[in-house]
């Protein structure tokens, strides 16, 4: 592709690496210097003409590389130019190769889903007057070991059937691994790549869950003793003979026990008032200001014979 400025003196090397900035590379030594602006304008018309290029060999409805997309993205493009001699003098070139780096979820063998974020091939075009003499391979070679990659580990959008042709004769790239989006991985992708997946946790059997847990269950085993001064209701000399019937309601209660028969009044007051006091209740007399010394002892000193008043 042949353009009315001075290609050659545009892009002194035979591959010139852009980013998304799109600044004109530095020039040689001894040539003379235009104006910053008209070379910046002169790469972008370059991005535009390469971008309609691919877009009509790929049949595409409008160009997916252009200055404007270039400027927006964080995309670096390679563009090789011809440096046979031409009568106009000005150069040409012959085609381009843009790649970035995208976040992506793609499957892998086992059909899950993983998060990675390789470098992609967006857009590849070599002129179709100058195709099949080695122009492609030696772009693509010189972009792997810019980018310190290999083939495997790349990410395709949209590959057009040249592409995947050319993939498959120059670097053995086959089989590939099926996915739901527009993005190409073949075979060894996650090779030499961990890319962090995010699998969900598997299912619990049906078996493995339980109503209670271990210390529930003991729990439910425990006894439970009636409140004083309920237990304190005397006791019988001989166990009885047959123990008591067990409800006959769905499911067993906790084992409590027999029931203690019924305690009186007034053998309920004798046993409160023959109970020891309750340490709280020492404190409350002692540090009781109302109460004196000699009160105290007079209570704690009373005849048997009282107790029948009660």
């Amino acid at each position: 592709m042949e353009f009315p400025f001075d290609v050659d003196a545009l892009f002194p090397e035979r591959i010139t690496v852009l980013d998304q900035h799109l600044r004109p590379p530095a020039r040689r030594p001894g040539t003379t210097t235009p104006a910053r602006v008209d070379l910046q304008q002169q790469i972008m018309t370059i991005v535009d003409e390469l971008g309609k290029a691919s877009a009509k060999a790929q049949h595409l409805p409008a160009p997916i590389t252009s200055a404007l997309r270039m400027q927006s993205n964080r995309h670096v493009i390679y563009i090789l130019k011809d440096t046979s001699t031409r009568p106009a003098g000005k150069g040409a070139i012959i085609g381009f190769l843009k790649v970035g780096y995208k976040k992506l979820f793609v499957l892998d063998d086992r059909e899950a889903h993983n998060e990675v974020e390789p470098l992609c091939i967006l857009d590849f075009y070599i002129h179709e007057s100058v195709q099949r003499h080695g122009h492609g391979r030696e772009l693509f070679q010189h972009m792997l070991q810019k980018e310190r990659v290999e083939p495997h580990q790349l990410a395709i959008d949209r590959p057009s059937p040249k592409l995947l042709k050319f993939l498959n004769k120059h670097y053995n790239l086959e089989t590939t691994v099926p996915q739901v989006n527009n993005f190409v991985i073949f075979e060894g992708f996650f090779a030499h790549q961990h890319p962090p997946a995010r699998k969900l946790p598997p299912k619990r059997a049906e078996g493995d869950i339980k109503p209670y847990s271990s210390s529930d269950r003991e729990f439910l085993k425990v006894a439970v003793e009636p409140p004083w001064p309920l237990n304190r209701a005397p006791r019988r000399a001989t166990p009885p003979a047959h123990p008591p019937p067990r409800s006959s309601s769905l499911g067993n209660s906790p084992d409590r026990g027999p029931l203690r028969p019924f305690v009186p009044e007034q053998e309920l007051l004798r046993s409160l008032r023959l109970c020891p006091p309750h340490p709280t209740a020492r404190l409350l007399l002692a540090t009781d200001p109302g109460g004196s010394p000699a009160q105290r002892r007079r209570t704690s000193s009373l005849p048997r014979s009282d107790e029948s008043r009660y």
